[in-house]
């Protein structure tokens, strides 16, 4: 984290200027140019701008402070975009770089949000007025100390909770996380009739039906990779099980009973490979949002189908062939080749199979591998 020195320099005009008129260089030429004022802290607000760009546009554009570790925590913009919360008055328990209370704001006449770290609280404060943003106010507080003493009313709180202990260790279990929401769900109760958490996209949709039986859940994914878990509790939130891939859609699931399992894999038979997003194979609603498009074996597996698939979340793919998965034959044909490789519920990771089948990353060919039942097999895509 910042110190307070270092963010009284990020926040002089000397500073300001320098990342300024820089921002186009190489991040270490900068850093080793001695005309530059304090130039490895101008580098590094450089090379975090720049990534920024993708995950914060509107902080690349304003030159907002960008700590290293605040920001890698930070959820992107388009992720906060997404969270289904509004109305009056919102309270937010875990501000960091305050990306979601600002998203917040757009959406709520007030946001108060809280953070502990005193640099980090006035650093947020500063990065608002540069957002133009003036209906957050962040306190520099810890949410155990205020949810305790607080006597007001929100429509909502939103919590992001610390998933790294204080050795820098990756948690999972929310009553492990800082704040324990679990823990303060009392006083939560108190300020309002609604609550919504952002879990790691390592954590268990069973997990939060185990601590609150009556939630909604929603996974959440952008460019195919799985961002973040979150659960709604509370007033008017009806029990449920969603997957949403950003730009591509959301599914919830409305029917319970049991899947129909496919029968005996006939590879002929089937003329589409099917890729389900990341966030359905999360939400373990492969089988349910697939049933009656494809066939499907496994949650963490590819659906196969013998029309083209349409509406699903994910990638489908037309189907060449499929064989058994013979790594003598496909070395013979494949060795020395480009060739892009996708895998699912298979022993080896896709650099293995390279390795195995002696090709690099490309694009003269594209085959899947998989298990389905007890043999493994590998699909030739067109």
């Amino acid at each position: 984290m910042l110190t307070h020195e270092e963010y009284i320099l990020l926040c002089s005009d000397e500073v300001r200027q320098a990342i300024h008129q820089n921002r186009t260089r190489d991040v270490l030429a900068v850093a080793m140019d001695s005309s530059i004022p304090h130039a490895r802290l101008v580098a590094t607000q450089l090379k975090y701008l720049d990534r920024a760009r993708t995950k914060l546009p509107s902080y690349a554009e304003a030159e907002c402070i960008l700590p290293p570790r605040a920001f890698e925590q930070a959820s992107s913009e388009r992720c906060a975009a997404h969270k289904p919360l509004c109305g009056e008055r919102v309270l937010d328990l875990t501000c960091g770089l305050g990306v979601d209370a600002r998203a917040l704001a757009t959406r709520f006449r007030e946001v108060v949000t809280l953070e502990r770290n005193e640099v980090l609280a006035e650093l947020t404060r500063e990065n608002f007025r540069r957002l133009g943003i003036n209906n957050v106010t962040v306190l520099t507080t810890d949410a155990e100390s205020y949810v305790q003493h607080c006597t007001e009313r929100f429509d909502w709180v939103y919590a992001d909770p610390d998933r790294r202990s204080s050795e820098g260790k990756k948690l999972v279990r929310l009553e492990d996380c800082s704040p324990d929401v679990v823990k303060l769900m009392p006083h939560l109760q108190r300020l309002s009739p609604r609550l919504c958490l952002k879990n790691s996209p390592l954590f268990d949709v069973d997990e939060a039906r185990r601590i609150f039986p009556d939630c909604a859940v929603e996974v959440v994914s952008l460019g195919g990779e799985c961002k973040e878990v979150l659960i709604s509790v509370g007033e008017g939130i009806a029990p449920r099980l969603t997957a949403t891939a950003i730009d591509l859609g959301s599914y919830t699931a409305t029917d319970n009973g049991p899947i129909t399992p496919p029968e005996h894999f006939t590879p002929a038979r089937y003329r589409y490979l099917i890729q389900a997003d990341v966030a359905l194979q999360k939400a373990r609603l492969v089988r349910r949002h697939l049933q009656g498009v494809g066939d499907v074996w496994s949650e963490n597996g590819y659906g196969f189908a013998t029309e083209e698939p349409q509406g699903v979340l994910g990638r489908s793919y037309a189907i060449e062939r499929i064989e058994p998965y013979n790594p003598k034959a496909l070395k013979r044909a494949l060795k020395g080749h480009r060739a892009e490789l996708l895998k699912h519920d298979f022993p080896f990771s896709i650099e293995e199979l390279r390795r195995r089948l002696g090709v690099v990353a490309g694009d003269e060919f594209r085959l899947a591998f998989t298990k389905i039942e007890d043999s493994y097999w590998t699909i030739w895509l067109k």
